[in-house]
């Protein structure tokens, strides 16, 4: 009995039903863990996201936080800029457990008055990008976690990546905002980027699904290239090459959009760092 009761798992209330909070709750049913309370700052968001998991779950709004059920592990899914307003007001209920926030730029200090209080803290940040709250664990699987935080939080955390088919990282907690910055460059800046690229086709008179068509398969090559390279090897096309005339040619096609020339010359720059070669394009860049 007492091996059986080891291996179950906790009861989670998740604080925080947007995208990735809804998509935690279903993951974490999915794989045996009971969801128990969910909270949104509107109670229908919560209760929108509980109709999903089609299980009696305790639905709440931000202003009736004080009414959350006690609960062996709280997940702290809002924006960043919510997280420590809610460990305040968690802080005044008397039930303690394991509180884990899933910030990628915060570290477990901005639950400092749980941990006062006697709560267990600490973070789990997926390094995934989460769009549909309806994929569940399909949408977490085979993610890298950054988990941080005391002895328990770190054990909780690790053990909830692998249920989710996930596989786990600590880095030093003041390294986080560097690390988060990191993840916003491989992935949300790529997102900006592409849409700039769907501009420029526009300005040549495609459609912008059109366009999207035509450079996502381009984007899936260069991602398969990164997978069996490091960057140099992984570079080609213009810069690359070194094709002198020819970025002459796309600098003067930019000249109309300020932003996106910005965004190729310093691209460009980083580029050429990466095949340490043709100096007269990278003086080219800095005149411009």
């Amino acid at each position: 009995m007492p091996d059986a009761k080891r291996k179950q798992k906790p009861e989670v209330s998740i604080i925080g039903a947007g995208r990735l909070g809804t998509t935690l709750a279903l993951a974490l049913a999915g794989k045996g863990y009971a969801i128990q309370s969910l909270v949104a700052r509107r109670a229908q968001s919560a209760r929108r996201a509980a109709s999903l998991l089609d299980k009696d779950v305790q639905v709440l709004g931000a202003k009736q936080l004080q009414s959350l059920r006690g609960t062996d592990l709280v997940l702290i899914t809002t924006p960043d800029d919510q997280i420590a307003e809610v460990a305040e007001e968690l802080s005044a209920i008397s039930a303690k457990g394991i509180a884990l926030h899933t910030s990628g730029a915060l570290s477990a200090e901005t639950l400092a008055p749980l941990r006062k209080q006697g709560w267990h803290t600490g973070s789990i940040h997926p390094l995934v990008s989460v769009s549909d709250t309806t994929e569940g664990d399909a949408a977490l699987g085979g993610a890298f976690w950054s988990v941080e935080g005391d002895k328990t939080a770190l054990r909780v955390g690790k053990s909830i990546v692998r249920d989710l088919g996930g596989r786990s990282f600590s880095i030093r907690s003041e390294d986080k905002p560097l690390y988060h910055a990191a993840a916003v460059m491989a992935s949300g800046n790529v997102v900006a980027l592409f849409d700039v690229a769907l501009e420029m086709l526009g300005q040549c008179g495609l459609p912008r699904n059109t366009a999207r068509s035509i450079l996502l398969p381009l984007i899936a090559s260069t991602v398969h290239n990164l997978e069996t390279k490091d960057p140099e090897q992984a570079l080609t096309g213009t810069f690359a090459r070194g094709d002198l005339e020819t970025v002459k040619r796309h600098l003067a096609a930019l000249k109309g959009n300020k932003e996106a020339l910005e965004l190729y010359r310093l691209l460009g720059k980083r580029s050429l760092k990466l095949t340490r070669e043709h100096p007269q394009i990278t003086q080219i860049l800095k005149s411009v």
